[in-house]
């Protein structure tokens, strides 16, 4: 069964299917085979529905939307204005802006496709006035896109904790030190690579332009203060803090800088409601597919198979680490942490790891194969946005997997990296 239901999915993966038909395929392949046909039907209709009937997911749409309204508004130019003001000057200092402008609206999104767009739209053609190659600055913007995906809010984060069951606010606190760890990280290669290719610097601005910037950036920084002040404060869940977001938002862009008016209303919520949709549909059908498998009892017999069972818990979290970055360069990250978090839950749970360490290392697996070929998502989203051919997206990459490869051996022998800011917040 294991295997027919794994040749359906490559086959009409290969064929060009959205991934949401090649898992519900399956699913009712196996579905057929373990109960001889289609009478107990809405037995895989019911679990798929209970995959979106968590009301933790309703922060998902909450924070798509409030990233919409402000990459459409101008929190996202406002971040990056201020970045710039404090350590464009030095060398480097427009990459590594760069890079730290993807960590803050990361802050505000938690979407590594947004940040894609707001940050590298505005930011790429000034690295490439200022002397940075092409491959080298799209390598740059999606990589750093990833710690999107650390820094709270984080869209996988939720979808892992609803899986899991692992408090969503922990994780939120967690991914602060690994993602500010990858930021210092890729602050010095870019340092290195301005030197050593002689980039030329920005002009220093005055402290009173540096003033003006961080004046005009006060508001957008409230995003991150309402999420992570808010829930370490114990004042809103990871929903409520979602809620209070899109709040914000609209307050901000639509009676504060009146950067958008009641006629984006409906642009706005249009997109939101197309990503929502498709990431529910994502999360029913993962849902539904993780039922079969581990009805059929397939994670216990891959895990016996491949020898994780009589891991250690450092085993574990390596093969954890290689499976979910090998996927994420072929599946949609959602995908991944659907269907990859069930099968190792018995190893997890018999070695007794930490949830929250876990999370945050399959969060940073699944960010790392977000932008590592040959099919990374934020790879086709820079091709998209920016229109160049997919070598040319790809070329500078290397050093970057490098670095968040050793980001994730650095977690797994330090695990306090991640859990230090979660222990003071929590226990």
């Amino acid at each position: 069964m294991t295997t027919i239901m794994v040749t359906t999915m490559i086959a009409l993966l290969l064929l060009g299917f959205p991934m949401m038909i090649p898992l519900i395929t399956a699913a009712v392949i196996g579905f057929y085979m373990m109960f001889n046909g289609f009478g107990q039907m809405d037995t895989l209709i019911q679990q798929m529905m209970a995959g979106i009937r968590p009301a933790s997911l309703i922060a998902v749409p909450m924070f798509i939307l409030a990233a919409d309204i402000m990459t459409r508004g101008q929190s996202a130019n406002r971040l990056i204005d201020m970045v710039m003001a404090f350590i464009g000057h030095i060398k480097g200092g427009l990459a590594v802006s760069t890079a730290a402008s993807c960590t803050l609206f990361g802050a505000v999104s938690g979407s590594t496709q947004a940040t894609v767009v707001a940050v590298g739209s505005p930011l790429r053609p000034k690295m490439l006035k200022a002397g940075y190659s092409d491959s080298f600055t799209l390598a740059l913007i999606i990589n750093s896109s990833d710690i999107a995906f650390l820094i709270p809010p984080s869209i996988g984060m939720i979808i892992y904790g609803v899986i899991s069951g692992t408090s969503i606010g922990e994780l939120f606190i967690a991914g602060i030190g690994p993602g500010l760890m990858i930021l210092c990280m890729f602050s010095i290669y870019c340092i290195i690579y301005a030197i050593v290719k002689d980039v030329p610097t920005e002009a220093k601005s005055s402290w009173k332009e540096r003033a003006v910037a961080v004046q005009q950036a006060l508001w957008p920084l409230g995003f991150p203060v309402i999420i992570v002040g808010g829930i370490y404060g114990g004042i809103f869940s990871p929903t409520e803090a979602a809620a209070a977001c899109v709040l914000y938002a609209i307050l901000l862009e639509f009676v504060v800088f009146r950067s958008l008016k009641m006629n984006d209303i409906y642009a706005i919520a249009k997109s939101t409601g197309l990503i929502t949709a498709v990431v529910f549909i994502l999360v029913a059908v993962g849902n539904g597919f993780s039922w079969i498998i581990s009805f059929a009892q397939i994670p216990q017999m891959i895990l016996e198979a491949v020898g994780v069972n009589e891991a250690g818990p450092t085993g574990v979290l390596i093969a954890i680490c290689i499976s979910f970055f090998v996927a994420c360069m072929f599946v949609d990250p959602i995908v991944v942490i659907l269907v990859l978090t069930p099968i190792f839950a018995p190893a997890i749970a018999a070695t007794g790891l930490d949830p929250v360490l876990v999370g945050i290392l399959i969060t940073l697996q699944v960010a790392i194969g977000s932008a590592t070929p040959p099919f990374g998502c934020d790879i086709f989203t820079a091709i998209a946005i920016f229109k160049r051919p997919y070598w040319d997206v790809i070329k500078g990459t290397p050093p970057f997997i490098f670095m968040l490869i050793l980001a994730a051996a650095l977690l797994i022998m330090f695990p306090q990296i991640a859990l230090f800011l979660r222990d003071v917040a929590f226990r």
